[in-house]
């Protein structure tokens, strides 16, 4: 049966079939040849009922969130705070880019959408600030996939309910990882910075710094509601979704008054596209993952490292090359479909936290969108920003590596995604 299913979904991979395709027929046919006593109602019932999960009202909302900040003036104002803190310094664009993805991360937990709003906002900058277009559209790539690590996150949240590990958890851990991937790319900056002789500016006058803080005091109210509320424990990460999105329709048209009715009807429609992409991948692949579950592949997989004797490292390298293969052809949901049911199981055997493995999962899940040839965020900023794709996969390789440095760090160190949570909630 797990040779049908790789098998077709290779070979339909190969065709150019769409995703939804890849992860459905092959499960499809698994239940015709190997299930055929199951009734077609119980097959669609396992299908919707997979993601039928009150934990999933999140991603509709955080998406709507990401289109409603996206297209007004949260984002911006975010951004231009951190600007006005950091853009002063000796390649303090650069920094601006980490710090403004970070900011937008925090309250959309999408990287492409990160991509997208920060391309048009900061890439004309950086390159007046000296920076070269490779470097420029190589580091605007790479900082939104900070936005998969800082909280709110969907991939998180997809992560959460595929193994049940408390997404409030995954939210705290994402923290330091972010910060720490988000600290590697700015000592690129800080290199490049150096090697092409940018200079810094005019220090920032102290009344600008404030006026500044003034100006994004609302805009800063969206993490602070969604983070202090979760960690505070006053809302669960489904109701801070819900709760960011009724405070961006106040704050966008009645403070900001950027936001129309008719805005607001474009936006809807968007985000219920984008909604109904994820929700149609997550059900094909919540059924497939169910047989590769009934074809007990963890425990095949688990059989076979014990035969040659391998431990939580070699299991956690392989790991590591099986996403990393992964992301260069397929998106990262699908990876995260297909990859972490059969992986999971056998990580916990190994004893290791399903906190420190969502971290991991995770940071390869964004290594996977900006790596060639089909990283998502390469298309994505090559679209928002009228730019060919291959000077933008020019630009991302230093930044892939600084990502496998990291990745090696936070595999093989578990205290640093363990940190947060344990201070939070306890061990």
């Amino acid at each position: 049966m797990l040779y049908l299913i790789i098998l077709l979904a290779f070979v339909l991979l190969i065709a150019g079939f769409e995703m939804l395709l890849v992860l459905g027929i092959p499960a499809l046919a698994t239940k015709t040849v190997f299930y055929g006593s199951m009734p077609d109602v119980a097959f669609i019932q396992k299908t919707l009922g997979g993601i039928n999960h009150t934990t999933l009202l999140a991603i509709p909302f955080f998406i709507f969130a990401a289109q409603l900040m996206g297209s007004g003036q949260i984002a911006k104002r975010l951004t231009g705070l951190v600007k006005v803190l950091v853009g002063h310094t000796r390649g303090g664009m650069g920094y601006t880019v980490i710090g403004g993805s970070m900011a937008f991360g925090s309250v959309s937990g999408s990287a492409p959408a990160t991509v997208a709003a920060m391309g048009r906002m900061v890439y004309p900058e950086m390159r007046s600030a000296g920076f070269t277009e490779k470097f420029s559209l190589g580091l605007l790539v790479a900082s939104a996939e900070t936005a998969l690590l800082i909280p709110p996150s969907i991939t998180f949240i997809i992560y959460g309910w595929m193994t049940g590990s408390s997404i409030a958890r995954l939210f705290a851990g994402g923290l330091a990882v972010g910060l720490v991937l988000g600290i590697a790319f700015a000592i690129l900056v800080k290199l490049e910075a150096m090697r092409s002789g940018i200079a810094s500016s005019e220090k920032t006058r102290l009344a600008e710094k404030l006026k500044a803080v003034k100006d994004a005091g609302w805009s800063l109210g969206m993490p602070a509601i969604i983070l202090g509320g979760i960690y505070g424990g006053f809302v669960t990460p489904t109701e801070a979704a819900a709760v960011s999105v009724v405070y961006a329709i106040f704050v966008e048209a009645f403070i900001y008054k950027n936001l129309s009715f008719g805005k607001l009807v474009e936006l809807t429609e968007r985000s219920a596209i984008s909604t109904a992409t994820i929700f149609i991948l997550l059900a094909m692949g919540g059924v497939l993952a169910f047989f590769v579950t009934l074809a007990q592949v963890p425990t095949q997989i688990s059989e076979f490292l014990a035969a040659i004797n391998a431990g939580p490292i070699t299991f956690l390298l392989v790991v590591n090359v099986c996403f990393l293969i992964a992301g260069m052809f397929i998106d990262p949901n699908s990876a995260l479909l297909i990859l972490v049911p059969p992986l999971f199981p056998v990580a916990t055997a190994l004893g290791i936290d399903p906190i420190h493995f969502g971290m991991i999962v995770t940071l390869n899940i964004g290594m996977g969108m900006i790596t060639p040839p089909f990283g998502l965020d390469i298309f994505v900023a090559s679209s928002t920003l009228n730019k060919p794709v291959m000077s933008i996969i020019k630009g991302v390789w230093p930044f892939v590596v600084a990502n496998i440095i990291v990745l090696m760090i936070i595999t093989y160190v578990p205290s640093i995604s363990l940190f947060i949570p344990n201070l939070i909630f306890g061990p």
